[in-house]
């Protein structure tokens, strides 16, 4: 998935939980991810994050301490 379908999807997550409690924002779109994106996603997610988080919502940005970051398979390195 190009870097730029990536930041979009996570944005419109966070654009979705910008309407919920601010105690659940950042809970919600960390949880989103976490069930919803599979380990590739959230592997592409963190590479990006991990260069800049320019162009992400303040909101992605937090949730990236709750969100799982992969771990890398044996003999993909």
């Amino acid at each position: 998935m190009s870097p730029d379908k990536l930041r979009y999807q996570a944005n419109q997550i966070a654009t979705f939980f910008a309407s919920q409690p601010e105690a659940e924002q950042i809970e919600g779109v960390a949880d989103h991810i976490n069930k919803f994106w599979d380990p590739r996603m959230r592997t592409q997610l963190f590479e990006i994050a991990d260069q800049s988080a320019e162009g992400f919502k303040p909101m992605v940005v937090a949730a990236l301490e709750k969100i799982r970051r992969p771990e890398l398979a044996k003999g993909s390195q």
